[in-house]
């Protein structure tokens, strides 16, 4: 019996999971192509919301921006090269490290970044509910998994 609910667990655990990457898939795919209609790659769009949306009182160097966007340094620099090009973001020379540059999202970034937040702001409501309650279900399962090892 032991077997049978296992494999109804795991295969219950596989579909809420399946679920879930769905629904996070389906928003990806528009974020895809919501950069692509707006003249930006998607990496260009993920660059600027992670510049223009980072903490208050962070500097956003080369560095931050890698990290943030899971890429390596020298992707990060050609990434933001060409953004730099296409009037999206400048460099700033850090007041406290003249080596280091701080990136800023331009006017130009600002107003295609904007457009892109509310879009990208509409989509997330509309598929809000589907992605929480999938990611209920993985949770929720989870959570249960745990009780039952407790026992």
């Amino acid at each position: 019996m032991n077997a049978r609910v296992s494999v109804d667990d795991s295969a219950a655990l596989l579909r809420n999971l399946a679920d879930f990457r769905f629904a996070l898939r389906q928003f990806l795919h528009f974020s895809e192509c919501a950069a692509l209609e707006a003249g930006l790659q998607p990496q260009q769009h993920q660059l600027l919301l992670q510049v223009a949306g980072a903490p208050e009182g962070t500097a956003v160097t080369i560095a931050y921006a890698a990290e943030r966007l899971g890429l390596k340094h020298n992707s990060t620099v050609e990434l933001v090269n060409r953004s730099e090009r296409e009037g999206l973001l400048s460099r700033v020379a850090d007041d406290s490290d003249r080596r280091c540059a701080i990136l800023q999202v331009t006017r130009k970034g600002n107003q295609v970044l904007g457009k892109l937040s509310s879009d990208h702001a509409r989509e997330l409501k509309e598929l809000a509910p589907q992605l929480a309650e999938a990611l209920k279900r993985v949770r929720s399962h989870v959570s249960d998994r745990k009780q039952e090892a407790t026992r």
